[in-house]
């Protein structure tokens, strides 16, 4: 792919996910089949409640990342910039989107160094994805990523979903895992193994566990759906067999709730909750099933168009929903919310129990 092309699909995506319905349809994340038990008798201080966590070595002043979006344009160059302000006011983190763009292109690093620039202190997430691997990218180019940003911790993204349904998709995943055990025990920062929009599954996580991975961000489904995000810019050049791809396949995956279960249950190391994640409340049912950290990019992208403060305005809200949701179940840290009693019903439990695991453990802790 060229780079003016890489840069102008950049730009289309920020433009649709702006102006377009691109949230599944019909497939849910499950936090709504989630119930934390109400503690009536919580016996805390609601100002006491402690939000800070430390994961992968970093000090977070709450347990909520800003997912990674864009880059390698010119309007990634504000929202990075404002994203980065506000994580940084707050002590929270982001990722930033993929860097191939930069990579290949170097006068395009500006929309990924402005990060570093505006965030000396925060958790940065550096971003390559899998299909380059197997075709071009090595360590080489993951110490580029990296070091573009300064960042604390490489994300390798999985999206084979978005690239069997775009256009310039490069479908090729065959010794993938191979190549990213490669790079994780080769690179001095962890390394992430991250989707984006469709799930992991425990098949999947036990595949990662082993070869130096340090974390899995699980991006389920029931938030923005990449396929229909390509459905939108086939629509837009008239592509109907790509329209019918991406419209057959928007409610594509594993939802969120499910996934965070799957990998925390067949795994032991970091776990990062994302995919429809749109409140405090998702972050702490999250947080419930298992997760260390949770993210969140669909709520922040407009107020990332906007200004760092409307960035941080969004985010506070989180935080605040967050703890509230804490003093409303007796948790005075995250450690305490992690075993609190909670209810899992619906086609949450369902698919939960079809697949082996056991939700009415959940209750009963």
């Amino acid at each position: 792919m060229l780079p003016n092309q890489t840069e102008r699909r950049k730009s289309n995506h920020i433009r649709i996910s702006l102006e377009k319905d691109v949230q599944a349809q019909h497939t849910t994340t499950g936090f709504e089949d989630v119930f934390l038990v109400h503690k009536a008798l919580p016996e805390i201080w609601k100002e006491k409640i402690d939000l800070s966590v430390r994961v992968l070595n970093h000090d977070f002043s709450a347990p909520i990342i800003v997912e990674a979006m864009t880059g390698g344009t010119n309007e990634a160059i504000k929202i990075n910039a404002n994203i980065a302000q506000a994580v940084e006011n707050l002590r929270l983190g982001m990722g930033v989107g993929s860097q191939r763009a930069a990579i290949e292109t170097p006068d395009l690093e500006r929309a990924y160094t402005i990060a570093r620039e505006k965030a000396p202190t925060a958790f940065l997430i550096a971003n390559i994805g899998a299909p380059q691997l197997v075709k071009e990218y090595g360590v080489e180019e993951a110490e580029r990523a990296i070091e573009m940003i300064k960042a604390d911790a490489l994300a390798i993204h999985l999206n084979p979903l978005q690239e069997a349904v775009q256009p310039e998709g490069e479908t090729n995943y065959e010794g993938v895992l191979k190549k990213i055990g490669e790079i994780a025990q080769a690179l001095a920062v962890p390394v992430i193994v991250k989707e984006t929009g469709t799930g992991i599954s425990s098949e999947v996580a036990r595949m990662l566990e082993g070869i130096g991975v340090s974390g899995i961000d699980v991006a389920g489904a029931g938030g923005t759906s990449w396929a229909a995000v390509e459905y939108h810019r086939a629509e837009q050049v008239q592509d109907e067999f790509l329209q019918r791809l991406g419209k057959t396949f928007w409610d594509w995956g594993i939802p969120t709730a499910v996934s965070v279960v799957e990998v925390a249950q067949s795994v032991h190391f970091t776990l990062i909750a994302s995919g429809g994640v749109r409140s405090g409340m998702d972050v702490a049912k999250a947080l419930a099933l298992g997760a260390d950290l949770a993210g969140a990019a669909s709520p922040i992208l407009l107020p990332a168009t906007k200004g760092p403060e409307e960035v941080q305005k969004m985010l506070h809200f989180m935080i605040e929903e967050l703890k509230n949701t804490m003093f409303l179940v007796g948790a005075e840290s995250v450690d305490k919310l992690k075993r609190v009693p909670l209810v899992i019903t619906g086609k949450t439990a369902e698919w939960l129990r079809a697949r082996g695991f056991q939700p009415e453990l959940y209750a009963r802790r």
